[in-house]
C-alpha cells in the first residue's frame, strides 16, 4: 500500500506498535491490517476515509480496544487500515448553563467525567472500563454500564455528532440542542452502529447535576423474586434517586473471594442472591440515607431481606463497588466464562435466572452458573464457568448444549441476546438466528445507502444477505 495517500505523520506501519491493536479485548479474536492511522483532527480523519475509498481499502474505527464482541478487530485477510483516535483527546467545550459537554472520540471516559465535575455537573456514562475506553466507542457501541436505570443509555446522552462518512463526507450536529425538529434525528444512525455507518470524530453530550447526597447499600434478598418490588418501592422513597440496582450472586461473590483470598463482600449471613445499590440527590435537603434506612428497617423486619449493610465510608463504599467489578477478572481467574448477555423486562428477570438455573442443572455439566448484572434495567450478564478440574473443553461444550437453551428462553420471554455488548464480530450468528428480521432488513438497506460498498469496519453488525 502506498501510505503516501494518507495525510503526513499519521501512518504507523510498527509490527510491535500495531500488535496489541490487532487483538481483541478478550484475546478471541485476532485480525491483521496494513497500517494503523492516527489522525490529529476531523479534516485528517476525513482526507484518510476518502483515500481509503478512491483505493478500495476497508477502514476499521478502534477507540480503546474494549469490545467484548471484537467489533474493533480487522478481519485476518490484512487487507484494512485501523483508525485510532488516542491524539484526538480534546475537551472541546463544558456548556455549564446548558449542562452539556462537547468532545473528541479519543477522550477517555474518565477523563470527559473530570472536566464535567470540574463544572460541578456529573456526565453519570459509568462502566468498568472507564479508565481506558474512549467515547467514540462509547457512541459506537451505545454503552450502558451502572446508571443506566436513571439517565439511560448512550444514546439518551447524545446531544449532537460530528461524523465521517464513508465518502470522506463530514457531517457536523454537534451543536448541543435539546429541541430539534428540523428533520430525521440523524445521531441515532451512528449510535450504536459499530462503526459501519459512520466514523464518529466527536459527540456533544449531556451532563446532570452532580449528587451532593446519597447511600450505597448492599443487602441480601429471601428471594430474587422481590427484587421489582424492593426497586419500586426504593424509587418511591428516594423521590426516583436509584441510580443503580446491581445483582450479584452468591456463586459470582465466592469467586471473587477466590481471587482475592477474603472474603468479598460483608454480608454476615448465608443468602443466594445479594443486591447492590446506589441512591442519591442533588438537594441537599433531602435526607436520602435517612429514607434509605427506615425502608431497609421495614424490609428486614418483614423478612424480604436478611442482612445488609449501609456503606459507612467512602472507602467501604468503593470496596462494594469493587468486588462488584471484579467479577469478570475473577471468571477468568477460574478459567474464563462462556458470556450472555441478556436482556428481559424487569419483571421477568427472577424467571429468567431461576429459569436458567433449572437448566444448568439439568445439563448436568461440570459448570457453575456466575450470575450479576443491571438488573434495574432488566440486562442480566448470565456467565457459565468450569467447575474445578472440569475438562478443557467444557465450556465448548456448554456453548453447543447449554447456549441455544439460554437464549430460546430469552427469546421466548421477549429477551434479547445482546443487552449491552453489541454484535461485532462474536455475535453474527446470534442475529441471524435470534435478530429482529426486520431490523436485520432495514439495517442492510440504511448499511447500502450510507456505505455501499461495505468499507466501513466489514464484518461486524450488519449481515449482508
Amino acid at each position: 500500500m502506498d501510505t503516501s495517500i494518507f495525510p503526513a505523520g499519521t501512518v504507523v506501519t510498527d509490527a510491535d506498535l500495531l500488535a496489541p491493536r490487532l487483538k481483541d479485548f478478550r484475546n478471541k479474536y485476532e485480525g491483521a491490517a496494513q497500517a494503523l492511522l492516527l489522525p490529529r483532527s476531523t479534516e485528517e480523519v476525513a482526507a484518510i476515509v476518502r483515500a481509503a475509498a478512491r483505493t478500495g481499502v476497508p477502514v476499521v474505527p478502534q477507540g480503546g480496544n474494549t469490545s467484548y464482541c471484537g467489533g474493533a478487530t480487522p478481519d485476518a485477510s490484512g487487507d484494512a487500515i485501523l483508525i485510532g483516535f488516542d491524539r484526538m483527546v480534546s475537551i472541546r467545550e463544558v456548556d455549564a448553563a446548558n449542562r452539556s459537554i462537547t468532545v473528541e472520540a479519543g477522550v477517555i471516559l474518565q477523563t470527559a467525567q473530570e472536566a464535567a465535575a470540574s463544572h460541578g455537573l456529573l456526565l453519570p456514562l459509568s462502566l468498568g472500563a472507564q479508565g481506558s475506553c474512549r467515547i467514540g466507542g462509547n457512541i459506537g457501541t451505545n454503552a450502558g454500564g451502572l446508571n443506566v436505570l436513571r439517565y439511560g443509555m448512550t444514546r439518551q446522552l447524545v446531544l449532537g455528532l460530528e461524523v465521517v462518512l464513508a465518502d470522506g463526507q463530514i457531517v457536523d450536529t454537534l451543536s448541543p440542542l435539546r429541541k430539534d425538529n428540523s428533520g430525521l434525528r440523524i445521531e441515532d444512525l451512528f449510535i450504536g452502529t459499530e462503526g459501519t455507518l459512520g466514523v464518529v470524530t466527536a459527540v456533544s453530550l449531556s451532563l446532570s447535576p452532580m449528587p451532593v447526597r446519597g447511600a450505597t447499600v448492599m443487602l441480601a434478598l429471601r428471594d430474587l423474586a422481590d427484587a421489582p418490588d424492593l426497586l419500586g418501592r426504593m424509587r418511591a422513597v428516594t423521590g426516583d434517586g436509584v441510580s443503580a440496582f446491581e445483582y450479584v450472586s452468591r456463586a459470582s461473590l465466592d469467586l471473587v473471594a477466590a481471587l482475592w483470598g477474603r472474603p468479598s463482600h460483608p454480608l454476615t449471613e448465608a443468602f443466594d442472591h445479594a443486591i447492590l445499590m446506589e441512591v442519591a440527590t442533588s438537594a441537599p435537603s433531602f435526607e436520602i440515607e435517612l429514607a434509605v434506612e427506615e425502608l431497609l428497617v421495614e424490609l428486614m423486619e418483614t423478612g424480604i431481606v436478611t442482612n445488609g449493610v449501609i456503606a459507612a465510608s467512602e472507602a467501604q463504599r468503593a470496596e462494594l463497588w469493587r468486588a462488584r467489578e471484579t467479577i469478570p477478572e475473577a471468571e477468568v481467574h477460574c478459567g474464563g466464562s462462556l458470556k450472555h448477555d441478556l436482556a428481559v423486562r424487569v419483571s421477568a428477570v427472577p424467571q429468567l435466572v431461576a429459569s436458567v438455573v433449572e437448566l444448568i442443572e439439568a445439563a448436568n455439566l461440570p459448570i457453575l452458573p456466575s450470575i450479576y448484572g443491571h438488573i434495574g434495567d432488566g440486562n442480566v450478564h448470565l456467565n457459565l464457568v468450569g467447575r474445578p478440574n472440569a475438562p478443557a473443553d467444557i465450556l465448548d461444550r456448554a456453548e453447543t448444549e447449554v447456549s441455544p437453551q439460554i437464549y430460546d428462553l430469552t427469546r421466548a420471554m421477549g429477551g434479547t441476546y445482546t443487552a449491552e455488548y453489541g454484535i461485532g464480530q462474536a455475535k453474527l450468528d446470534l442475529n441471524l438466528t435470534y435478530g429482529n428480521p426486520g431490523k436485520r432488513y432495514i439495517s442492510r438497506i440504511v448499511k447500502r445507502g450510507l456505505d455501499p460498498n461495505d468499507m466501513l469496519n466489514p464484518g461486524k453488525l450488519i449481515d449482508q444477505e
